[in-house]
């Protein structure tokens, strides 16, 4: 058995097809949580869920810039 076989790299269209489904489950469930939170929390402005959206976003973006760093070199 070869210890020293290259990485095997994954097919770079299925990445970049799977990138916006990533980000669209993680903001969901990111704003989802910060709807439960207003619910159980109460406020006039819905903090929580602008927090939580913008959290995810975020969050969103930074494994968006990994992915695409790796796929790159």
């Amino acid at each position: 058995m070869n210890t020293n076989s290259p990485k095997k790299n994954p097919n770079k269209w299925l990445v970049l097809i799977s990138i916006p489904i990533q980000m669209g489950v993680v903001i969901f469930i990111f704003s989802k949580g910060g709807s439960w939170l207003d619910e159980h929390y109460p406020n006039q402005h819905a903090v929580f869920l602008k927090i939580m959206t913008l959290l995810g976003v975020a969050l969103s973006f930074y494994y968006l810039n990994r992915q695409l760093k790796d796929l790159n070199s």
